[in-house]
C-alpha cells in the first residue's frame, strides 16, 4: 500500500523534530554555531510550527558567532520574517556581546519586578487622564493564510477618551479625503467606513491592566530579556483561561464571544512599566466567525497638560475571519499621534495632518 499524504507529512514532521533534538543533544550546554542555526531555520518553510522550538533553543544556548546581515536575511526569508524569532536572535547577539547586561535575573528578583509592575500598572489605569488623540490606521487584507497583504484604505480617526464615559470616535478622513464637517462622535465608527476590521481604543488602556488584575489569575513565566526603545526589559509569557478572561471578540451581528488569552509582556527593568504588550486569543468557539485574533501594542511616555503618561504609540491588530466558504485575514496598523488634554469637541484635532508629525524612528539595535 502506498503511503498517504498524511503519512508523508507526519514522517517529515518527525524527521524535523528529530533533527532539532539531535542538534540540541549534540551540545546542550554550548552556544549554537552558525551551521547549527542554519540547519534549524531551514526546517521552517515546511514546518513553521517548529518556530517555538527554534526560539527555545536560541534562548537556552545563545549563539557563538557574530550575527551578520547575511544571517539576519537568511533567517527572515526562511521564517517569513517572523518577529519573535528575529527579536530572540537579536537578543542572543546582545547577550553574546555583553553577557552581564542580558542575563536573566534570579526567580525572586523576576517575581518582585512583576509585582512592582502589577501595582504600578493598576494604579496608572485608575489615574488615566481624559484626552484626545488621532489614530492613523492603515487597513489591509489577505486571503486564506497567505499573509499576502493587499492595501484596503487609510483612515484618520479622532478619539476622545474619558474615564467615566469611555471612547468616542470621529472619522476625519478616508484615504486622505476629509469627511463632511457634520460627521459626529460615536462609540463605534465601523458604520462610517467601508467593511473591514475596526477596533475600539479601550483595549489600549485596559488590556494590560486586565492581565494584572488578581481575579484574572494570570500565569506568568520569565522567558527572555530584550531591548525596547533602548530600554532593558524582561520578557514574560502569560496565559489567562477563558473562564477568568476579559477579552471579548465581536464579529458583525454575531453575539460577542469571551475568549482566553496568552502572549508576552515586555517590562522596563528600572521603571516597572510595560513597554510592549502582545495578546493572542485562545479557546475561540469553533463556530465563531472570527477564527483567530492577535494584537501588539507599543507604549511610550507622552506629555498631556505638562504631565507624562505611558500611552500607546503604535499598534498592530490581526484578525482571521471565515464566511461564505472563504477565510480572510485582516491587518490594521495604527499610529497614535497628537495626544492632547480632552476638550468639549474634537475640532482641535481636525486640523492635525499626518505631515505634521515626523516619521516613526526605527528601533535602535
Amino acid at each position: 500500500m502506498s503511503p498517504t499524504i498524511k503519512d508523508l507529512f507526519f514522517a517529515s514532521l518527525a524527521c524535523a523534530f528529530v533533527l532539532i533534538c539531535s542538534v540540541s543533544a549534540a551540545a546542550q550546554s554550548s552556544p549554537l554555531t552558525s551551521k547549527e542555526l542554519v540547519t534549524l531555520v531551514y526546517q521552517l518553510p515546511k514546518h513553521p510550527e517548529l518556530r517555538d522550538e527554534v526560539v527555545a533553543e536560541i534562548r537556552k544556548r545563545g549563539i557563538s558567532f557574530p550575527l551578520t546581515d547575511g544571517m539576519r536575511s537568511l533567517v527572515a526569508s526562511k521564517s517569513g520574517n517572523d518577529a519573535l524569532l528575529r527579536r530572540t536572535l537579536e537578543e542572543a547577539e546582545r547577550r553574546r556581546l555583553n553577557p552581564t547586561a542580558s542575563t536573566l535575573p534570579p526567580e525572586r528578583e523576576a517575581n518582585e519586578l512583576l509585582e512592582r509592575t502589577r501595582a504600578a500598572t493598576l494604579a496608572a489605569a485608575d489615574a488615566m487622564p481624559d484626552f484626545i488623540v488621532k489614530q492613523l490606521i492603515k487597513r489591509s487584507h489577505a486571503y486564506g493564510d497567505t499573509n499576502n497583504w493587499l492595501p484596503q484604505d487609510n483612515l484618520t480617526i479622532a478619539v476622545a477618551y474619558r474615564a467615566n464615559a469611555g471612547e468616542q470616535y470621529k472619522v476625519l478622513a478616508v484615504n486622505g479625503v476629509p469627511r463632511a464637517q457634520e460627521a459626529t462622535q460615536k462609540r463605534d465608527y465601523s458604520k462610517d467606513v467601508d467593511p473591514g476590521a475596526t477596533s475600539s481604543g479601550v483595549e489600549y488602556i485596559s488590556a494590560v491592566a486586565g492581565v494584572f488584575k488578581p481575579e484574572s489569575e494570570t500565569k506568568f513565566k520569565l522567558v527572555d530579556t530584550d531591548l525596547i526603545q533602548n530600554r532593558h526589559t524582561l520578557v514574560y509569557e502569560y496565559e489567562v483561561s477563558r473562564e477568568l478572561s476579559q477579552l471579548t471578540l465581536r464579529a458583525d451581528d454575531a453575539e460577542p464571544a469571551v475568549v482566553g488569552s496568552r502572549g508576552r509582556i515586555w517590562i522596563d527593568r528600572e521603571l516597572n512599566r510595560v513597554l510592549r504588550f502582545e495578546q493572542i486569543a485562545t479557546e475561540v468557539p469553533a463556530d465563531y466567525p472570527i477564527r483567530a485574533a492577535a494584537s501588539l501594542i507599543d507604549y511610550d511616555w507622552v506629555t498631556i497638560a505638562e504631565n507624562k503618561y505611558l500611552l500607546p504609540t503604535h499598534s498592530e491588530i490581526l484578525l482571521t475571519r471565515t464566511g461564505r466558504g472563504m477565510k480572510v485575514q485582516s491587518r490594521n496598523e495604527i499610529r497614535f499621534r497628537g495626544y492632547q488634554k480632552f476638550g468639549a469637541e474634537l475640532k482641535v484635532i481636525d486640523e492635525i495632518d499626518e505631515k505634521d508629525f515626523p516619521p516613526d524612528k526605527p528601533e535602535k539595535p
